[in-house]
């Protein structure tokens, strides 16, 4: 019997820094629930939102799989690999941060916020060579399809990363219906709606909500309005 989890867009920690409100889903930095430490090997879920011009100065990461998704807007990126980048909106950028790298991420446009998704999963190899990609998210051939920005193989859609993950985007129209097969056994299904209201298995989700679902072979998305909709299918052990 498939099992789930609902984390409210209410129910989130809040960091507030004044240039920077950071929504977490799970525990981060001062936030910190031990009831929502993280997902299988989803850990870190924030919904950024960063004034013109400021940013986070160089800081460290090692041995996560780093994603950002620009959702308004244009992040500046720098890392001691080399890499200077700018994520525009509809793109997806991830990091193995492996063994140990420094990065820095800076609202591109003065006048205007930028909004993205920082996520991290934890990877199913340590110690590798960092490493740097970023892509244009593609859109699906026909309406109401999922579109995979994401996945564990080099030559797939979207980007790749160090885990047995595979990540979808869709926009929906109302009244449409999507149904999703989890890819690997002992994966489950995290669903966070970035707008609109939609149904998953019979449960409502609103705008920010974050639904989890493992110990089944999929779901059925409905939705209720137009909306869009991220679903990441990670290992709930790893």
């Amino acid at each position: 019997m498939a099992q789930t989890v609902l984390h409210t867009a209410a129910s989130r920690g809040l960091a507030d820094h004044g240039w920077l409100k950071s929504h977490h889903t799970f525990s981060f930095s001062g936030y910190f629930n031990p009831e929502r430490v993280q997902f299988g090997a989803l850990r870190v879920l924030n919904d950024d939102e960063v004034e013109g011009g400021r940013g986070f100065g160089e800081h460290p990461h090692d041995n996560m799989e780093i994603i950002s998704i620009a959702l308004e807007g244009a992040l500046q990126h720098k890392d001691s690999m080399g890499n200077v980048a700018t994520i525009n909106t509809g793109e997806i950028q991830v990091m193995s941060a492996g063994t140990g790298m420094y990065h820095t991420e800076y609202n591109k446009n003065a006048g205007e916020a930028v909004k993205f998704l920082q996520i991290w999963v934890f990877p199913n190899k340590r110690n590798v060579e960092p490493r740097y990609d970023q892509v244009k998210i593609e859109s699906p051939a026909q309406p109401n399809q999922l579109v995979q920005i994401l996945s564990p193989n080099k030559d797939d859609a979207g980007v790749w990363i160090y885990q047995d993950a595979w990540f979808n985007l869709g926009k929906l129209e109302k009244g449409s219906k999507v149904d999703y097969t989890i890819h690997k056994k002992n994966n489950g299904a995290y669903i966070f709606v970035l707008r609109g209201k939609l149904e998953v298995n019979g449960e409502i989700l609103d705008t920010r909500d974050g639904y989890g679902i493992w110990d089944t072979e999929g779901l059925t998305i409905n939705a209720i309005t137009d909306a869009e909709v991220l679903i990441m299918d990670v290992p709930m052990e790893f």
